[in-house]
């Protein structure tokens, strides 16, 4: 069937790459006003697709993404970055914003000590971080602060056997992770605990095993993965749980074949862009 086709035709590479070029062309639809509020992670997937197709826009256009991103730096809270202009700052955009300028080599451009200080004033005294100065707590933000510290080499700014300890306390009986303590695992979760873990040098205290089992058994007949038991298959846990597996040396448990052939079914052939999963509507 056509499935089956498009999963035999290989990455739609130029169509992909055409998707990405003209998400922001439409700035008058509301589809674009209601995710202002996602713009800097939508900012920060487009380019590293872009990157890793080998299509990263230069020049002038380069110019521009790094100009908004510094531009949405949070005069209220120095060295953070907002999702958007005008918006607040959070520790999720501020990590997306580092990333992109990463990519552009531009960070440079940004005040890397004051955005060290405003990330590591996210730390709360158990050792977990908030998204911001409202104080939500969970592992996505835990991971977002060691990465960028560890990217603006300001690890010893914050307090890391408290982090390793609040992070096992997210760690449940099956060997995966929660966002919080004895909330149920969850594989994005998961990895931004792994990924923690590992930068912090203490993914050792985890059962990598049970932890990999758990992993593997998100594999769902068609290829894709789920984010938990008895759940759809979604081509994002294809990051989140490939990228945790690779990190604890485990990514040969799956099948990797299934899963690139759930990929490619997900791509949409006539416009570009991938899905959530096969039929569905691709986003970035």
């Amino acid at each position: 069937g056509a499935a089956s086709v498009r999963a035999a035709m290989g990455l739609c590479r130029e169509r992909h790459e055409h998707y990405l070029r003209h998400l922001d062309d439409d700035k008058e639809s509301l589809e674009y006003m209601m995710t202002e509020h996602l713009r800097m992670g939508g900012v920060y997937w487009g380019v590293s697709a872009m990157a890793l197709l080998d299509r990263l826009e230069e020049g002038s256009r380069r110019e521009e993404i790094v100009s908004w991103i510094l531009s949405c730096q949070d005069p209220k809270s120095p060295g953070g970055f907002g999702p958007n202009c005008g918006h607040d700052a959070d520790i999720t955009a501020t990590h997306y914003a580092l990333l992109v300028l990463c990519v552009y080599d531009g960070v440079d451009k940004m005040d890397v000590q004051a955005t060290a200080r405003y990330i590591a004033s996210l730390q709360r005294p158990d050792g977990s971080f908030a998204g911001d100065k409202w104080g939500e707590v969970d592992t996505r933000f835990a991971y977002c602060a060691v990465s960028a510290l560890t990217i603006l080499d300001a690890l010893d700014l914050v307090d890391l056997d408290a982090l390793t300890q609040w992070l096992l306390r997210c760690l449940n009986y099956d060997g995966a992770f929660g966002p919080v303590p004895r909330a149920e695992s969850h594989a994005a979760y998961t990895f931004c605990a792994v990924q923690a873990l590992a930068l912090i040098g203490a993914l050792d205290a985890a059962d990598l095993d049970r932890l990999g089992w758990w992993l593997c058994e998100r594999q769902t007949p068609g290829g894709g993965f789920n984010g938990r038991p008895e759940k759809a298959p979604d081509v994002c846990y294809s990051w989140w749980i490939l990228s945790a597996l690779n990190s604890i040396d485990r990514a040969h448990w799956i099948d990797g074949k299934r899963l690139a052939d759930f990929i490619r079914k997900a791509q949409d052939q006539e416009d570009g862009g991938i899905a959530d999963r096969p039929g569905d509507v691709p986003d970035v």
